[in-house]
């Protein structure tokens, strides 16, 4: 028997409640401990694969041969998937929050597996192109359709199937758009950029659109020798950055997980890889525009993806915070009450966030057929809390 009572923040409490546990069992027969490279159910139950790497997602793209020769992984299924969230579809291809027979399934792809993406490995630096761009496209996102018969499969030729890589164009907004600190060679103006990465978890907002959060992203990028003095030269704007490297690992002498920054492309105006290489270029100027240095504060995102459209352009959701983003879900949604969403970064030592939303819920907004204006209304304004834990158990939230 367990007592619970709350106290809100303006110091009523709540009444009593008493709460009586009964035993807990399990409805089935528990798997056998094993070691073998299966995924084992229990009696009366069946597993099957719904998408997998590789599989094609457009009309076109062959099937997957699985012998490190596919191309077009843009494409493609990615790799290494992770959080996911089903959106119910309806007849006509609008939100259906009850549809349990069709639906768009959107998943993460956190990462790679380099040995099975190339027919020999993968080849040392400086990297081919070819096979950069394939391990890129394999990370991100997936949109595809899904549908129940007798069993569920995916439809690799809807028009709703899309993905979304460290490629694809990106829209910054809330209170860090345009600012210096999002400035590059690509977008001079900080309000725009190129793909997501390392995307971890997920949160599924009520107005039917996805977040995903960019977790470890630092690895990905190439820091040379004598970038620290470099940026420290330009002043305090140098000053600053040289403490956020430092705060999330980036060291100098780093060449970044998979050396993207190595290669030279076939196109000599592109900068699709020259990106990854995030060190001040002597003479370029101080404000980052001339280079990729302000490269790496283009992560440590939440992004928010509308997956009923798939022309949209994600948005970067600044005013959640940046860090290594684990997740991101909304809590309660009371008509006229602001609402919050709750996030973390589960590295050591790490913290719990919640944002505060400075608009109150409006119910009508759940159905609003612009999705990422609701995102606007919703996640651009307010204020993020960090938790602090005392010693006995209790806790605050602190602005």
């Amino acid at each position: 028997v367990f007592r619970f009572t709350a106290t809100a923040a303006s110091g009523a409490t709540t009444a009593d409640a008493t709460v009586t546990i009964g035993a807990a069992s399990l409805g089935f027969t528990a798997v056998p401990k094993s070691l073998a490279d299966v995924v084992a159910v229990p009696a009366g139950y069946n597993v099957t694969v719904l998408y997998r790497l590789g599989d094609p997602i457009a009309s076109g793209v062959a099937a997957y041969a699985n012998n490190g020769t596919d191309t077009n992984f843009a494409r493609r299924a990615g790799d290494h998937h992770d959080g996911m969230s089903y959106f119910g579809l309806s007849a006509a291809g609008a939100p259906d929050a009850n549809g349990n027979t069709r639906g768009l399934l959107v998943l993460n792809h956190e990462n790679i597996t380099q040995a099975y993406l190339h027919p020999n490995g993968a080849s040392p630096a400086p990297r081919p192109e070819a096979e950069a761009l394939k391990e890129m496209e394999c990370h991100g996102v997936s949109v595809i359709e899904v549908n129940r018969a007798a069993d569920w499969s995916y439809a690799p030729t809807s028009s709703f199937n899309r993905r979304i890589t460290p490629l694809t164009p990106m829209s910054f907004s809330g209170p860090v758009r345009g600012n210096d600190s999002l400035k590059t060679r690509y977008s001079p103006d900080g309000t725009a950029g190129r793909g997501t990465i390392n995307n971890c978890a997920n949160g599924t907002m009520p107005w039917h659109t996805y977040l995903t959060n960019e977790e470890n992203w630092v690895g990905y990028f190439r820091r040379e020798t004598g970038d620290a003095a470099r940026r420290a030269a330009t002043g305090a704007v140098g000053t600053k950055a040289n403490i956020s490297m430092t705060r999330y690992g980036k060291a100098e002498n780093s060449a970044g997980n998979y050396n993207w920054a190595t290669v030279t492309p076939a196109d000599a105006t592109s900068t699709a890889y020259a990106r990854w290489n995030v060190t001040a270029q002597a003479g370029a100027p101080a404000d980052g525009t001339g280079d990729f240095r302000n490269e790496i504060f283009q992560y440590g995102w939440v992004v928010e993806i509308d997956p009923f459209d798939p022309a949209s352009t994600p948005r970067k959701r600044t005013a959640l915070g940046r860090m290594n983003h684990e997740g991101c879900e909304i809590g309660r949604t009371i008509a006229g009450v602001k609402p919050a969403f709750y996030m973390g970064d589960d590295a050591q030592n790490e913290y719990i966030y919640k944002f505060v939303s400075a608009t109150p819920w409006s119910a009508a907004d759940a159905n609003n057929a612009n999705r990422l204006a609701m995102g606007d209304k919703y996640l651009d304004a307010g204020t993020l809390y960090v938790a602090k834990f005392n010693a006995d158990g209790s806790g605050q939230w602190l602005p």
